[in-house]
């Protein structure tokens, strides 16, 4: 059983590096593709998905597909050697957009599923665009 450094990086209670497993090191790069803004890696400047982007446009159904493009051809990019993605199914609300992956691990040949949400809606009054 491989154990890998936990994302974002923190100790554990014994002030260790804190560990995770295999599943949990598949979740944490999906969220790092996700909520990665393309500029914030400096050896990787186009790395990330730009999702964030997307929280003060308009909610409407041309958002849901625009996530759903973004957000599979990132995954597919970026983690093509350690995940499938099978689906990517968006949903939007007033307020939140939900995001579930549908993926095939490479290396167990295990499907999973997870869900990400992110806030949505105009920008606060005073708040830079």
């Amino acid at each position: 059983m491989s154990t890998f450094f936990d994302a974002p990086f923190h100790l554990d209670a014994r002030g260790r590096s804190a560990s995770t497993d295999a599943d949990d090191h598949v979740r944490d790069m999906i969220r790092a593709v996700l909520f990665t803004e393309p500029g914030e890696r400096v050896n990787r400047p186009d790395f990330g998905c730009a999702l964030k982007t997307l929280v003060f446009q308009p909610n409407r159904d041309t958002l849901v597909g625009a996530t759903r493009t973004l957000v599979h051809g990132a995954l597919q990019r970026w983690l093509e050697r350690e995940i499938v993605v099978e689906d990517v199914a968006v949903q939007a609300d007033e307020s939140t957009l939900t995001v579930q992956i549908v993926f095939t691990r490479r290396d167990t040949g295990e499907r999973q599923s997870d869900v990400f949400t992110q806030a949505i809606g105009p920008a606060p009054a005073g708040a830079a665009s």
